[in-house]
């Protein structure tokens, strides 16, 4: 009997830690949609990578939809929600005086602080909404899109994001999601031109610079991150290391995706005009 109660101590600590950090949750957001308890989001994340998996499978005998007709609804809506929660992030912050370098969570109902607080809430609800793109790509059978990076971009945003909402929905998490906001202002602005025709592809030569803004913005919540633990911003240590985990992940994966399609890319093709030359070349000289 000793042994079975030893056996289940883990257990009782784990999930009194748990219930210890409840009291910790900004009392802001208590009753908000999918906030109280981590369930919802849970299912959610399992939902979406049972549908990766099971998708492609179901699509695998039948023809792609063909989708233009929802998908430039629906990235014009996705780019006007990102639009707004970035302005709401910008305007509430600037009337508080935030600083982008260290701004500690102040648990006031404040105006101002309110509209931060509910402007993170949506950036959080915008990440489930973002599955739709995943489940796009599987309905055209764009399988070559599913890659690790974007399920995993996909999948841990919005798990990450809760824990931003529960206990930090205001102070320095304002900063991360008003900046990734804006560049996906910029993404779906992109992905709905894209989706109108191939003729609007002499438009689209800017996508590479998305990624390298990406890049930007994980290396420098990265340094934010290091910063605020070595001057001791007063913000949760435990954040700010789970920052730095996540942006260095960010970093390495679009660090690689960047390498594969715009410099390695970038040399195959050019291998590829200069065959194409020198075949030209030689054929001429047969002749």
């Amino acid at each position: 009997m000793a042994s079975n109660q030893n056996d289940s101590i883990p257990f009782y600590d784990v999930f009194g830690y748990y219930e210890w950090t409840l009291t910790l949750a900004d009392p802001r957001t208590k009753g908000w949609p999918l906030v109280d308890s981590p369930v919802p989001t849970l299912l959610c994340v399992l939902a979406y990578l049972l549908v990766v998996w099971v998708g492609p499978k179901l699509m695998r005998d039948r023809k792609p939809f063909d989708l233009s007709s929802v998908l430039i609804p629906y990235n014009l809506a996705m780019a006007l929600l990102n639009l707004y929660i970035c302005v709401q992030l910008f305007v509430g912050s600037t009337q508080l005086g935030y600083s982008y370098i260290c701004e500690p969570c102040q648990q006031s109902f404040s105006g101002p602080e309110m509209r931060i607080v509910g402007a993170v809430w949506w950036y959080y609800f915008s990440k489930v909404l973002e599955f739709m793109d995943t489940f796009f790509f599987i309905l055209r059978k764009k399988e070559n899109q599913l890659t690790f990076l974007h399920v995993y971009h996909h999948s841990t945003m919005f798990s990450f994001w809760w824990i931003g909402i529960k206990w930090v929905p205001s102070g320095s998490t304002f900063l991360p999601a008003m900046v990734n906001s804006f560049i996906h202002v910029l993404m779906y602005t992109y992905y709905g031109l894209s989706a109108v025709g191939p003729h609007m592809n002499k438009y689209l030569w800017w996508k590479k610079y998305l990624t390298i803004l990406q890049l930007i913005q994980f290396t420098i919540a990265l340094v934010l991150g290091v910063n605020g633990i070595v001057t001791g911003c007063e913000f949760p240590l435990w954040m700010h290391y789970t920052l730095i985990g996540y942006m260095i992940s960010f970093i390495v994966l679009f660090g690689n995706f960047y390498a594969q399609a715009y410099i390695k890319g970038h040399k195959i093709k050019q291998f590829e005009i200069n065959s194409n030359s020198l075949d030209l070349k030689s054929k001429n000289k047969a002749e």
